[in-house]
């Protein structure tokens, strides 16, 4: 294989939703431990995050709605993130990376992002003409030794991910709290499927594991079917 193995790794609700509502003021990270019958057991989702690979994915749109903007440096990690991101970095966002990361590549199609105005050695970007997920994730194997990643993006890259079948294991921690809401992202958004020609762009899955976890929560790992 040309690219890492790639795990898509999410905290949902049971209907789904990766967020508590349409804006990025609600998320579920500030807002789960304020729910009394959730909150008890979302520990251990984060407990799992701490097992995920030694490569992360994530977006700028969803580190920005996390505060990283304006978040004072944080210490270094043993975990080298991926960023992918246009416009929602600040250059305090890129340092903070810097800060953190092993090592810190972004994805960029914005020719003026903030991130090359900065100068660390451990900061790679990777600049593309128009994103493109399957290159991207290709050079950070060649160029950078990205063997395995974990994918932690919203709902409109993983549905990018998913449509390009470049998933190849599903690692879902579910809340036991339902939310709904149309306009409240899912773990897959995207386009949707118009016509049965384009069934094929489905992700069918295989059951390896499902745990019953305690204040009922549960995981599901899946393999998906290539």
């Amino acid at each position: 294989m040309d690219r890492p193995i790639t795990t898509l790794f999410m905290l949902m609700s049971v209907d789904g939703k990766i967020s508590t509502g349409a804006t990025d003021d609600l998320d579920v990270d500030r807002d789960f431990p304020k729910i009394v019958g959730v909150q008890e057991g979302l520990h251990q989702y984060y407990e799992i995050e701490q097992t995920t690979d030694l490569w992360s994915l994530n977006s700028g749109r969803v580190q920005k709605k996390m505060g990283v903007n304006s978040k004072g440096m944080p210490n270094k990690s043993s975990v080298s993130f991926v960023i992918i991101d246009n416009n929602h970095l600040t250059k305090q966002g890129i340092r903070y990376f810097c800060a953190r990361s092993k090592e810190f590549v972004l994805v960029t199609s914005n020719a003026d992002h903030p991130a090359f105005q900065v100068n660390e050695d451990n900061l790679h970007i990777i600049c593309q003409s128009k994103l493109s997920l399957p290159d991207a994730l290709a050079k950070l194997k060649s160029e950078y030794g990205c063997q395995r990643i974990t994918i932690q993006s919203g709902g409109t890259l993983n549905g990018l991910f998913l449509r390009e079948k470049l998933f190849d294991y599903i690692d879902i921690v579910i809340a036991p709290i339902l939310i709904g809401g149309k306009d409240t992202s899912t773990l897959i958004d995207g386009k949707s499927l118009l016509s049965e020609s384009e069934l094929s762009q489905l992700g069918v899955l295989k059951l390896q594991e499902c745990m019953v976890l305690e204040n009922s929560y549960l995981r599901l790992r899946y393999q998906v079917i290539h």
